[in-house]
């Protein structure tokens, strides 16, 4: 916290939105030098761990800066944002230092800014002020515009309004900032305003007939500000490695190189769970849900985590312990505009069919929007993801960091299959299981997916193994 000749700039860092999180990227600004906030107030978009979150500003004031563009990434703890704090409405000289028996001078001084509470995502920092010159006459503050400066005032004495030789000119912060981007010396300029403060127009004056900048918002050049390829030539592009590219490739690289992985296929005949989705379509009591074979491939999945409960857990290296889970966070793979996610539905062995469904479609929803919580992508114990969407048979999937395994579903679709000893046209998928052989070996994980497949061949298992 710092303070100025209008009033007391406090800094807002980058606070830690998630756990464990070391920084995030700002993907849009509301806000611009000179704007009124309020505590509480949304200020800017960022992303971290997969998910954009909102932040408010924790304090009221007018913005003084804005210390980096959109698209940059910034670590936790890094200040992002200045506001001033001070009277909106006028700005008066800082009260002078009480000495005894001294009257007051003309001659600058420093006084230290009265120290505020630490709040989440700032913190205190010292700072100081250069005292104006008194005038011999004292005068009614002039009311500040929208940008933090003083009308022209009438002109007053010149030995009230110059500073004396040798002290430091006075502007604010902007007025400083302004005058560092166009080059411009303030010791060189001559103030027009109230009590010989420089303003943008003297500095302006100072710069032509050179072109005059825009407003100081941001420090970086605008080509800083977007996540865009940068061009390297006419035979290849570079493509900056941030956000969630950067997350998911180091959560999968440690988990290839941490879990020893173990893939299964299996090849079945689905096409009685392809009619039963058609009947639930048209159930009254599934009215309004969304019904698909994901569905009912979750809850084969949830099915197979109660006859199999080994399957469901983690493994603890500072422990050196197998930690069974008791309850079921299911992850679903979400492809969106930000890239792949994995958010889990909280206690998914507890759901009924129709609610399982709706959770299934409101974490689909949230993960299209972009506005999955951290806390929605924390905690799973295991995943399905569904390539099949993009017409593939199948692959061998990478475990989520900190599950002990991932099922990949591939596209349905009408084969030749043997069907009571004739050979039909039938809807057959491929399931591919990946799983962590430190937890599951090979004939747990082979009845694992054989269970997941006994029921999506023989639907009306949902209700006899439930």
């Amino acid at each position: 916290m710092t303070s100025t000749a209008s009033g007391t700039v406090r800094e807002f860092k980058m606070p830690d939105v998630g756990e464990g999180l070391t920084e995030a990227e700002i993907l849009k600004w509301y806000v611009q030098p000179g704007d009124t906030v309020t505590d509480g107030q949304v200020v800017c978009e960022v992303e971290t761990a997969k998910a954009a979150v909102e932040l408010p500003i924790p304090f009221d004031g007018v913005v003084h800066e804005l210390r980096f563009p959109e698209g940059t990434t910034v670590d936790v703890g890094q200040v992002i944002i200045a506001v001033e704090t001070g009277s909106g409405g006028s700005a008066p000289a800082p009260a002078a230092v009480p000495t005894p028996a001294a009257a007051p001078t003309p001659a600058a001084t420093e006084e230290a800014p009265a120290r505020q509470p630490v709040l989440v995502g700032y913190g205190v920092s010292q700072g100081s002020t250069k005292r104006r010159p008194r005038k011999a006459t004292a005068a009614p503050a002039a009311p500040l515009n929208g940008h933090g400066e003083a009308p022209a005032a009438p002109a007053a004495p010149v030995a009230a309004t110059v500073p004396a030789q040798g002290s430091r000119p006075l502007a604010k912060p902007p007025v400083r900032k302004l005058a560092k981007d166009l080059g411009i010396d303030l010791a060189t300029v001559t103030p027009t305003g109230p009590d010989g403060i420089i303003t943008r127009e003297d500095v302006h004056a100072a710069a032509a007939p050179a072109p005059v900048a825009p407003a100081p918002v941001l420090a970086a050049p605008a080509v800083e500000a977007l996540p865009a390829p940068v061009p390297a030539g006419d035979r290849e592009t570079r493509i900056p490695v941030k956000g969630v590219r950067k997350v998911t490739a180091q959560a999968m690289v440690g988990s290839a190189f941490t879990a020893p992985h173990v893939t299964e296929f299996i090849t079945l005949d689905v096409t009685r769970t392809m009619k039963l989705v058609a009947d639930l379509k048209a159930d009254p009591d599934m009215a309004g849900l969304r019904v698909n074979p994901l569905l009912l491939i979750a809850k084969a999945v949830l099915i197979a985590v109660r006859r199999n409960p080994e399957v469901n857990a983690s493994w603890d290296e500072a422990n050196q312990e197998i930690v069974l889970k008791h309850y079921v966070n299911l992850g679903i793979a979400a492809a969106t505009p930000r890239g792949l996610i994995v958010p889990n539905i909280k206690d998914a062995h507890l759901k009924t069919l129709p609610e399982l469904s709706g959770s299934l479609s409101d974490l689909v929803a949230t993960a299209r929007e972009g506005k999955t919580s951290p806390a929605d992508m924390q905690g799973g114990t295991l995943t399905i993801t569904n390539v099949g969407v993009f017409g593939v048979d199948t692959g061998t999937p990478i475990i989520n960091p900190g599950e002990s395994a991932i099922l990949a579903v591939g596209a349905i679709k009408a084969q030749p299959w043997v069907h009571k000893g004739k050979v039909k046209p039938r809807q057959v998928t491929t399931l591919a299981l990946s799983f962590d052989h430190r937890l599951i070996d090979g004939e747990l994980g082979s009845k694992f997916l054989a269970d997941i497949a006994a029921v999506l061949e023989h639907p009306r298992r949902l209700i006899t193994w439930s």
